[in-house]
């Protein structure tokens, strides 16, 4: 029996595949490559040394959902498909809801004609909106402040309606927090389209001297250095998580929601420092004001996925920003085949 893993291309998507292949999991990629390269489906196999078939295609087409269904035994999807910047979600949000929602319940609703009721979501923190009380727990009050949360954040609601409809269905909901790395090989890793939005990728371009500086955004925050505090989280780890959400789904848990972080805030200045020393040099830096919407600190409580799916993160700042680099070194302009 196959795992399907829409959006298996992308930068977890593809981090997770190489965790699945290298379990003996049997895995079909589909992705429509907008967000990631043709070219990672190369590196994952040269990664692994496994073969697996991938099909390029969306999920808003409906034809092509029902071939795939028809064509394997598929037990369980992993559901990673969908655009994915808070930014540019601002700018053309009818986008994202068509693409990620009704790309979504096209979806569920191919799985539900083919009685494959066993589903992993990449969630995200978005969902927890602007909550102040720290460490965030599944616990606290969902609502989503941009159109990419409100998406993750309709999904997950999606998926609780249909439970509710049908409790044969077993669906994990993983909220990641703020994913960084690059596999070890540094074969694949983040590789965003054009000026990055993250941290740590501005970071490392500033550092391979792709970009001339990185402006960290507020230093007037209530925090030990004053900058904001985030929760960043290795991506293999992030793979690793999927994989015990996949037993758990054997399990019959029903449905279920998890925090995939690692419990430790990370200012915007120690990573730049902990970046610093992993390269050793410098990180040229300019002050600017705060970005609107942007809290002084998120990070999470993961104590539930330890507790349910025997899952924690085991890497550190250190690791991540030496994966980080490792990668842009080997890749200082992204995916070229």
């Amino acid at each position: 029996m196959a795992i399907l893993v829409t959006g298996g291309a992308g930068y977890i998507g593809s981090h997770t595949c190489v965790q699945l292949l290298d379990a003996g999991y049997e895995v079909i990629i589909l992705d429509n490559f907008s967000n990631s390269k043709p070219v990672v489906i190369k590196r994952i196999r040269k990664i692994t040394g496994r073969s697996f078939d991938t099909i390029t295609g969306d999920i808003l087409d409906k034809k092509l959902l029902e071939k795939v269904f028809t064509a394997y035994r598929i037990d369980s999807v992993i559901h990673f498909a969908g655009l994915k910047s808070v930014p540019e979600s601002v700018g053309i949000p009818l986008s994202y809801f068509h693409n990620n929602v009704s790309g979504s319940i096209n979806l569920f609703e191919a799985m539900k004609e083919h009685g494959i009721k066993n589903i992993v979501f990449s969630s995200s923190a978005t969902v927890y909106g602007t909550t102040d009380k720290m460490p965030i727990t599944e616990d606290a009050p969902l609502s989503a402040v941009n159109p990419y949360g409100r998406t993750k954040l309709m999904i997950e609601d999606i998926l609780r309606d249909l439970y509710i409809s049908d409790s044969s269905w077993n669906i994990i909901l993983l909220r990641y927090f703020n994913p960084v790395g690059a596999h070890r090989s540094g074969l694949i890793g983040e590789d965003p389209n054009g000026i990055p939005n993250n941290l740590v990728p501005y970071i490392s371009q500033v550092a391979v001297g792709k970009l001339k500086e990185l402006g960290v955004c507020g230093t007037d925050f209530p925090t030990r250095d004053g900058t904001g505090i985030r929760d960043y989280i290795h991506v293999v780890d992030l793979a690793d998580g999927h994989l015990k959400a996949l037993e758990k789904l054997a399990k019959n848990p029903g449905i279920a929601a998890y925090n995939l972080g690692t419990g430790r805030g990370t200012s915007v200045l120690e990573m730049v420092d902990a970046f610093a020393k992993a390269v050793d040099r410098k990180i040229p830096y300019v002050i600017k004001g705060r970005r609107p919407g942007d809290v002084a600190e998120c990070y999470s409580d993961p104590s539930k996925a330890e507790r349910e799916l025997g899952w924690r993160a085991v890497r550190d700042i250190d690791d991540m920003c030496r994966d980080t680099w490792n990668w842009q070194v080997k890749n200082p302009s992204g995916y070229i085949d």
